[in-house]
C-alpha cells in the first residue's frame, strides 16, 4: 500500500541555529505519534543545513531528511550546484523535483527535469516531483491537459521498477502562497485525475501504489479535510513546515 507523507519544504528560510531548534521542538512534540503511526515525515531544509538537521532525527524513526532540489550531473565544472549523489553522502533520501518555484525563476523543463529524475534515482534519492498549474491554466479549463502533459514529459519516460521510488506532489500554483487553497473536492479530483494517468501509463497496480502529496497551502485548519480525500495521500507543505505547532498538528491530522 501507499505511503502517508508529510513533508515540510523549508525552501530559502531559517539560520542554521534556528532549523536545529525548529526540528528539535517538531520531534519532541510528535515523536510519539509518529512513531506510533503509519504517517512517513520528510523535512527538506536547506542544502547548508542538511547534515546538521539529520543528525537531529531520530534513527530508525519515520522521520526522513530530504533536499530541495539536485543538478542533472552527477559531477563536474558547475560551480554553486549540488548533485544528488553529494545528497545521499550527508544523508537524504528524498529529493524535491519540479517545484513550481523552479519551474518559474529558474525556467526548470520538463526536459531538464527528466535529467534529474534519471540522477536522483541513480543515486538512490526517492524524487518528490511536482506538477500543477497556474490561475491562467485552470480558468481557461486547461487543468487536466497541462498536468497530463507535465506528467508525460517529465515523468513518465521512467521505467516500472523506477517509477515505484517516485511520490508524486500536486501544487496548483494558484493557491501557494496567496493564502487561497484548493477545496478538498478540487484536490481529490484532480488527484484522482493524476492516478488514473499513472494506470494508463504504468498499471493499475503502479497507480494504486503511488502517494500523491497536495502542495498547495495545507495548513493545520484545512489538512484533516484534505487527507480525508481517497487519494490525497499526505502534503507537501511550505509556510506551515516553519512552525512547529502548525507543522506538527498538520502531521496529527491523519
Amino acid at each position: 500500500m501507499r505511503k502517508k507523507i508529510v513533508a515540510g519544504n523549508w525552501k530559502m528560510n531559517t539560520t542554521l541555529q534556528d532549523g536545529q531548534a525548529l526540528i528539535s521542538e517538531i520531534v519532541n512534540m510528535v515523536q510519539d505519534e509518529v512513531t506510533n503511526s503509519s504517517v512517513e515525515v520528510v523535512v527538506c531544509p536547506p542544502f547548508p543545513f542538511l547534515t546538521a538537521i539529520g543528525k537531529q532525527l531520530p534513527e530508525g524513526s519515520r522521520f526522513h531528511l530530504g533536499a530541495q532540489n539536485c543538478h542533472q550531473k552527477e559531477s563536474g565544472a558547475y560551480t554553486g550546484e549540488v548533485s544528488a549523489k553529494m545528497l545521499q553522502s550527508v544523508g537524504a533520501e528524498y529529493v524535491i523535483l519540479g517545484h513550481s518555484e523552479r519551474r518559474q525563476y529558474f525556467h526548470e523543463d520538463d526536459e531538464l527535469l527528466s535529467q534529474k529524475l534519471k540522477a536522483a534515482l541513480v543515486a538512490g534519492l526517492k524524487p518528490i516531483f511536482c506538477v500543477g498549474e497556474s490561475l491562467e491554466t485552470r480558468e481557461a479549463d486547461e487543468t487536466f491537459n497541462f498536468i497530463s502533459k507535465q506528467l508525460k514529459d517529465g515523468l513518465f519516460h521512467l521505467s516500472n521498477e523506477e517509477f515505484d521510488q517516485v511520490v508524486i506532489a500536486y501544487e496548483p500554483i494558484w493557491a501557494i502562497g496567496t493564502g487561497k487553497t484548493a477545496t478538498s473536492a478540487q484536490a481529490q479530483e484532480v488527484h484522482a485525475f493524476i492516478r488514473e494517468q499513472i494506470a494508463r501509463a504504468y498499471d493499475a497496480e503502479a497507480a494504486l501504489n503511488t502517494s500523491i502529496l497536495y502542495g498547495g497551502s495545507a495548513n493545520a485548519q484545512n489538512a484533516r479535510e484534505l487527507f480525508s480525500q481517497p487519494d490525497v495521500d499526505g502534503g507537501l507543505i511550505g509556510g506551515a513546515s516553519l512552525k512547529s505547532r502548525d507543522f506538527t498538528e498538520i502531521i496529527k491530522s491523519f
